[in-house]
């Protein structure tokens, strides 16, 4: 019994969904890569740093040394009476404030997600760069906020999650906007 189900749950079942989502969803099965110029540059289920003052920064990674790093994937773990989260959401929003944006700053722009690998961000916190990235890119804000609004995904079917802004695509919009200029 033991080999039969071995075989049967730890082999046929997990190659039976692959398959399955392989051809239910090809793209999200082999990870949803974005590919620019025929280059792949990122996935859009996965966060990426960006640091450039020229763009759109995601939320804090809560992956160690190496943002974003999927191999250290977990969140911190860390509950609201936390000193220490206290600490990293002040040290983050202190260095936010250095940036220029204003107080208050919208939760994601100062907490990790669970996994600490979320590729997207709330509309308020796309919302609360623009200056920086319109200053540092000499671009008018109005310009920013409609690519923002471009780029802002509804919740599914209407009432599921959360507006979100995917970083990945909004960085490449903004460059390919560049571009085209």
């Amino acid at each position: 019994m033991i080999v039969l189900f071995t075989a049967l749950l730890g082999l046929g079942y997990p190659l039976a969904m692959t398959g399955i989502a392989g051809a239910v969803m090809p793209d999200k099965a082999r990870g949803s890569i974005v590919s620019l110029n025929g280059r792949p540059v990122g996935s859009a289920l996965v966060g990426q740093a960006f640091s450039g003052a020229g763009y759109f920064h995601g939320r804090p990674s809560a992956t160690g040394d190496m943002p974003y790093n999927a191999a250290a994937s977990s969140g911190t773990n860390l509950g609201p009476t936390s000193a220490k989260l206290r600490d990293m959401v002040a040290a983050e929003a202190g260095r936010l404030q250095q940036e220029g944006m204003a107080m208050p700053l919208p939760a994601d722009a100062v907490t990790s997600s669970g996994s600490g690998l979320d590729p997207d961000i709330s509309p308020a916190f796309a919302s609360a760069q623009i200056a920086r990235v319109a200053k540092a890119r000499q671009v008018p804000e109005e310009t920013l906020q409609a690519l923002v609004a471009e780029n802002t995904a509804e919740p599914a079917l209407g009432f599921i999650g959360e507006p979100r802004v995917n970083v990945l695509a909004l960085n490449i919009a903004l460059d390919n906007r560049a571009a085209a200029k």
